[in-house]
């Protein structure tokens, strides 16, 4: 059954930020792979280039372009004004509101059948208005940032109303389900083409003497990666021997995350919060074991020799366990699959809109 869905995101791609949102794209992609027609608003704060350094997320926002092209369809971007850690939330989400009228206008005589809006504040905030205004149900998706920081800021009472007001509310993983009432788990799936997947092997490399290369995959420039406690792990493997080589993944494209995958020896995630992560699934699949302390939904997954305690000494002695061990259990899930995820996404679909 093919559909018109209006996607809003804060998180999708940029011209100058392909990185950026990897997995909003992810679904995008997804849905037109399962016939539905797509259309993208992309909904950006009003921002100078000089304000981007606060987070590396934001590389690229400022000078977006009002619509571009992304894998062959035009992306829109709609600007709203908010402020750092959002003191005037009515302030913010009336700016958003405002953008309606602008994408009627690009979307012509174009309806969509259902809106689906990745990320809550304040982007559901216009997913809501245009829904009323065209009278069709809309699906918010929480990530987890509108859940881990937002509920607990000043626009946290706003963020639970448009959760509540929803048609449908979906979270990415089992970690965030429940936070409010009626959520239901779909997870992003695995987006990786068969070319850049690898079969797991055992490691062969020279026990304690030899070079250890060692992927945190992640923007180390992001405090919540904690890429402090990831250098400290490296530090105490090398004081048991081990040369070691630490490199994250800044803002780079998917295919150059897959070949640094498949050249390091193993992934190491120290992050204080995650919703997944996408990448350890990524990293599995690319044939790189993963190590991590307890965050997000991996400890659901991943064997318990993989999980360690926010510790250097507990996480180098994992990384030696996943190491001289057996890989035959290090596989990604069934249900991270592209064909499991579009058949939940289908069923929803059906349940909002009745034919």
């Amino acid at each position: 059954m093919s559909n018109r869905i209006l996607l809003l995101s804060l998180l999708h791609p940029l011209p100058d930020n392909p990185a950026r949102g990897a997995f909003v794209a992810d679904r995008v992609r997804l849905l037109r792979s399962m016939g539905h027609d797509v259309k993208v608003v992309n909904t950006l704060p009003r921002m100078l280039r000089m304000h981007e350094q606060r987070r590396s997320t934001m590389q690229g926002v400022a000078k977006a372009p009002r619509a571009f092209s992304f894998e062959g369809h035009e992306v829109l971007t709609v600007r709203h004004t908010a402020f750092p850690d959002n003191p005037l939330p009515r302030w913010t989400a009336a700016s958003i509101k405002r953008q309606a009228r602008r994408i009627e206008k690009w979307l012509g005589e174009w309806r969509p059948e259902l809106i689906s809006s990745h990320t809550i504040w304040p982007t559901a905030e216009l997913a809501r208005v245009l829904s009323e205004r065209w009278k069709i149900p809309w699906v918010a998706t929480v990530h987890g940032h509108d859940f881990d920081v937002g509920l607990a800021a000043n626009q946290g009472k706003r963020i639970r109303n448009l959760c509540q007001s929803a048609d449908a509310l979906m979270v990415v993983s089992e970690r965030l389900d429940g936070v409010i009432d009626g959520s239901r788990v779909i997870p992003c799936h695995l987006e990786m083409p068969d070319s850049a997947r690898k079969k797991m092997e055992k490691w062969h490399g020279r026990w304690r003497r030899g070079e250890l290369e060692i992927l945190f995959p992640a923007n180390s420039r992001r405090p919540e990666k904690n890429h402090i406690l990831a250098l400290n792990t490296g530090r105490e493997l090398e004081t048991r021997g081990w040369r070691v080589k630490i490199g994250d993944l800044p803002n780079v494209p998917r295919d150059v995350v897959h070949d640094r995958m498949r050249a390091c020896d193993i992934a190491l995630v120290t992050s204080l919060r995650e919703s997944g992560p996408v990448a350890a699934r990524e990293a599995i699949a690319c044939g790189l074991p993963v190590v991590s302390v307890d965050v997000g939904d991996l400890a659901t997954w991943l064997p318990k020799r993989c999980i360690a305690k926010d510790t250097p000494e507990a996480l180098a002695d994992a990384v030696e366990t996943i190491l001289e061990g057996e890989v035959n259990d290090l596989f990604v899930p069934e249900r991270f699959e592209a064909g499991v995820v579009s058949k939940q996404l289908e069923d929803l679909f059906t349940r909002l809109l009745p034919r």
